[in-house]
Order: C-alpha cells, then sequence, then structure tokens
C-alpha cells in the first residue's frame, strides 16, 4: 500500500500519521493524489446494519485503513486514503458490537479491491467495484462489564472434514452455552485446505459466541508469489489480518506475524514470523491512542520467543520494534499458538524488553494437539496428546481491567484434570529414594509452586522444575515401537517440556499402598491438587 500523509482531514478530524515532516515540496508533487473513502459510524439501532433515518452517528470512534487512524467528527463521518488494495474498518470501543453473520463471525470491515484477488488455487476477494459514496460502519448497543472472560483456541487445524468432525466432538460441544464473551483462534484455523473455512466456522460459530481469528501459516494461499498476496482468501472470509478492538476496560490487538517467502528464482517457498513496516505502523497509531492504564493484548499465531539453537523464527529486529512500541504500556500480555506445546515465557532486559515489568507471552496449547494423532478413544476421536505431554485443550482467560487470570482447559476431561503424575507402579522398601516421581503441570510456569507428599501425614516437599522429555509420553511413544502398536496414527516425537516438575520418593517411606499426593498453586494464586497411587513393598 502506498504511504500518504494527511495531517487533517475533511469535517476537521485528526488523522494520527507518523510519516513525519521530512519531505519536501517536489517529492510530494511527484506522488499521485490519493483517494478517499468517506463513511459514517452510526449506532444501528434496529441491528439490520444499514443506516436508516434517525439513526445517530457516533463521535470519536476510531477507524483505520490498516495504517492511519482516524477518529470521527462529532456526527459519526471520517475520512481516509486508500488505494486499490485497501480494506477499511472500525475498531470496535467498548460499550459497543460490531454485527456478526451466521457464523458469527464480526462484520467490523469493508474491503475494496476494484479488480479483485489474483487467480489462485482458493479463490480471494471478487472484484468490489467501484468505492461507494459513503463506507459505512453499524454499531450496535453491548453492555460491557469490567469482569469477562474470552476463550483462545491455538490452531484446530483440520486437513480434512472428519478432523473438523473431531474438533466438534472433542472442543466445541463442551464450549456450548459458554460465559464466555468471545473467542479467539490463534491461527492455523484449517491446515492448508482452504476450502475447509465455511465447514470449520460453521462448527465454530455453533459455540454462539463473537468469533475473532488470527492468520497462521497453513491458512495462506501458498501458490501466492509473495506476501502481499498470501492472504487473500483470508481477506474474503475474515477481513483484515491485523485489527483491533476493546472489550470492557481491555484493548485487544490482532496481528499478522506469518510472512510468506514465497517461490522465485527456484527457490522453496516457505515463511519466517515477523511485522511489515506497515503493521508496525499501525500498531504504533494504534497505541498511541490507548489509555496507559489499559491492559494490551496482542494475538498472533508465530510465538515471539526463538527455540534456543534453532534459527530465528520471529524476525529479532522486528521483535526489537514491536518491543520499543509496547513496553510504553505498563499492562501488557501477548498470545500465541504454532507450537502443539504449551508454556509461559516472560520477556525482561536480556530479551531486549524494557518496560517496567517483564512481558509475559503465553504459547497456548493447540486444539488439534498433536495434529489428531495417537489412538483413538472409545468415540473414535485419537488422544492427540502434544509433544510436552500435556493434553490437547484450549485457555479460557478472565479479564479485570488491567488484571487477568488463565486456565487452561483440557479436551473433554474435567475442568480439574491440571497434571499427570509419573511413578513406578511398585518400589522395594529401602530403595524409595532412588524412585522419582515426575508432575507435568500442563500451565505450569518458572511462577509455579509445586509440591508433593506421601500419604495423608507426610510432609510437603517442594518439587524441583527440570527441562526433560516427559516420561509419560515417552512410554506411548515406546508403546508405539512395540510388537502390538496402539492404533491410530503415530505420535510426533517428544519435545523437552518446559513444565515438569521431579522429586524422588522419601527415603523413609513404609511398605504399603499409598497415595501420593501433589498440590499446585500457580502466578494467579490457582490451586490444583492431583493423586497417584503407589506400592512399596
Amino acid at each position: 500500500m502506498r504511504r500518504y500523509c494527511l495531517i487533517a482531514g475533511c469535517f476537521g478530524l485528526l488523522l494520527v500519521c507518523d510519516c513525519g515532516a521530512a519531505r519536501n515540496r517536489t517529492e510530494l508533487a511527484m506522488k499521485p493524489a490519493p483517494q478517499y473513502a468517506l463513511g459514517v459510524v452510526f449506532h444501528d439501532a434496529n441491528h439490520n446494519g444499514v443506516r436508516d433515518p434517525g439513526e445517530a452517528g457516533l463521535g470519536r470512534v476510531r477507524v483505520s485503513n490498516g495504517c492511519r487512524i482516524v477518529r470521527t467528527d462529532a456526527q459519526g463521518r471520517y475520512r481516509l486514503p486508500i488505494d486499490d488494495d485497501t480494506i477499511l474498518f472500525v475498531i470496535k470501543p467498548s460499550g459497543w458490537m460490531t454485527l456478526v453473520n451466521d457464523d458469527n463471525l464480526p462484520r467490523f470491515y469493508y474491503v475494496h479491491k476494484p479488480g479483485g484477488s489474483d487467480d489462485l488455487k482458493h479463490p480471494g476477494v471478487a472484484p468490489t467495484g467501484p468505492l461507494p459514496d459513503s463506507v459505512d460502519f453499524a454499531l450496535v448497543r453491548h453492555p460491557e462489564l469490567g469482569q469477562f472472560g474470552a476463550v483462545f483456541l491455538g490452531d484446530p487445524q483440520p486437513y480434512a472434514q472428519k478432523e473438523i468432525d473431531y474438533l466438534a466432538h472433542d472442543v466445541v460441544e463442551e464450549l456450548i452455552g459458554t460465559d464466555a464473551m468471545f473467542g479467539v483462534t490463534l491461527g492455523d484455523i484449517v491446515g492448508d485446505d482452504l476450502s475447509l473455512l465455511d465447514s470449520i466456522n460453521r462448527t465454530i460459530g455453533l459455540i454462539g459466541v463473537p468469533w475473532y481469528s488470527v492468520l497462521g501459516n497453513h491458512d495462506l494461499n501458498q501458490d501466492s508469489p509473495d506476501d502481499p498476496r498470501s492472504d487473500e482468501t483470508f481477506e474474503r472470509v475474515f477481513g483484515p489480518a491485523y485489527y483491533s478492538f476493546d472489550y470492557g476496560r481491555v484493548h485487544f490487538l490482532v496481528l499478522d506475524d506469518v510472512i510468506w517467502t514465497g517461490a522465485t528464482d527456484g527457490t522453496e517457498a516457505s515463511y519466517i514470523g515477523g511485522l511489515d513496516p506497515e503493521q508496525l505502523r499501525f500498531i504504533r497509531n494504534d497505541l498511541a491512542l490507548v489509555p496507559a492504564n489499559r491492559l494490551v493484548v496482542l494475538m498472533m499465531h508465530i510465538p515471539l520467543l526463538t527455540p534456543e539453537g534453532s534459527e530465528p523464527l520471529f524476525r529479532p529486529a522486528d521483535r526489537e520494534a514491536l518491543f520499543g512500541i509496547l513496553e510504553k504500556h505498563p499492562h501488557t500480555l501477548s498470545l500465541s499458538a504454532h507450537w502443539h506445546m504449551q508454556q509461559h515465557c516472560f520477556f525482561g532486559r536480556a530479551d531486549g524488553w524494557n518496560g517496567p515489568e517483564p512481558h509475559h507471552h503465553l504459547i497456548c496449547a493447540t486444539a488439534c494437539g498433536s495434529w489428531w494423532k495417537g489412538a483413538p478413544d472409545e468415540a473414535g476421536i485419537p488422544h492427540t496428546t502434544m509433544r510436552d505431554g500435556a493434553p490437547n485443550g484450549y485457555s479460557i482467560i478472565t479479564f479485570d481491567g488491567h488484571r487477568y487470570s488463565i486456565v487452561f482447559k483440557a479436551a473433554r476431561r474435567p475442568a480439574d484434570h491440571q497434571m499427570t503424575i509419573f511413578a513406578p507402579e511398585e518400589v522395594a522398601a529401602g530403595n524409595t529414594a532412588q524412585a522419582e516421581v515426575f508432575v507435568n503441570v500442563f500451565a505450569g510456569s518458572q511462577r509455579s509452586r509445586v509440591e508433593m507428599r506421601l500419604g495423608r501425614q507426610g510432609p510437603w516437599i517442594a518439587m524441583r522444575r527440570i527441562e526433560a522429555e516427559d516420561p509419560y509420553y515417552a512410554a506411548m511413544k515406546e508403546a508405539e515401537q512395540s510388537p502390538r502398536p496402539p492404533a491410530g496414527r503415530a505420535l510426533p516425537d517428544a519435545e523437552n517440556c518446559p513444565h515438569l516438575w521431579q522429586v524422588p520418593l522419601p527415603a523413609d517411606a513404609p511398605r504399603g499402598t499409598h497415595l501420593i499426593h501433589v498440590r499446585t498453586t500457580d502466578m494467579f494464586g490457582q490451586t490444583y491438587t492431583a493423586h497417584r497411587v503407589i506400592r512399596i513393598r
């Protein structure tokens, strides 16, 4: 998209602009005159999406072209520069809601592509024709409490309708009736076959709450020669690949952090994590209008963390630029998926973060777990345990002003299923100190406290956090190599688990059948317990 530098638009609107003043008259004169979109943000009293007589315009509502942001005037009017590949969108303010379609996808945008998308395997946007005289955005009143919950779903990633059916029975059905105010899929909505988008949207839409979407690397038009044209199908279905909205006293930013390299000069097409300059400008302009006391929540697909010893997956310069913008806000949280593992990360000065407190980044568990692999259960659904030994599932986050708390929910498991305990079935008395107990706390972090005791009267013993393969997962992989392996597709190789704890049994453990008790308290003060039977002979 071309860059425009307009300080004041019509109706006296202030246009947020970071282009700088270092342009001389000759340079500006060489640029073609920009085209402008005009429109109104209005109170849609009858919820029909059309501005009818008597429906008032709404002032001071933010509208964007993907880079610039303006506030509407007292009559709800705005003016923004556009080109022939622009998506205009309203930034939903607190206390209001955009309309949703039959699948509960928010309709907060207008796509302007007069020539439509390029000819790709999966269809993009059809030609939109001339720009309307007025591009209007409807908002309806929507009271929003200070405390509310939202559901965050990582990587459903179905490669066929059968796997959408798995998702329906494993995740969607138990979310029907949720008291969450909205949900978000954190990318990899499907697994490369973009023709499945309609089906999965109809399925997730049954949950019954507005559902936002993040672009993942498996949601791209992979026959696109470059990044700008790799999200054409996503735009047709969901609208802009990055945008923002307010809910209650929280500001949410959806980011597109997947950069498609295309396939040129005989190189293999691939992707890398990062943010292009125009998106960074949008983030800067967007956050400039967010009060400092608001919690800012970033939602992306590729994590900001690069595993030690790996090639940089998220471009370091882009992360540095993002941190430079974000660290001006004292209350922040970012969410991603992609890894098919779960991990809490806390970025500090050693990572280039200079905010007053470490930045909390959660790599969420994936809905598809290990790509719908593993032995099927009695319902025919693979157990699909992730490579860190945690089950597939999703996160429920409760927001209260700038505070928040996170609960992991394992798919089709009780809410208190938060860990597995791995220990021998039987240990010889006098040899118990050589027997290790391992506990995988699925949503644990370095800020968690994990303790174990043997029996009801034994002392609580602090467990030590380690990074190693989960032995429970290793046992499943070993069973796959046995002469009679379980049914189902083989699980992926194990990865070191970042939420694994270890402690030996007490050396003076008496003979008998005992309960191992484990309790854990997380960074939010939430405590969970679990038990396992062990025999000491």
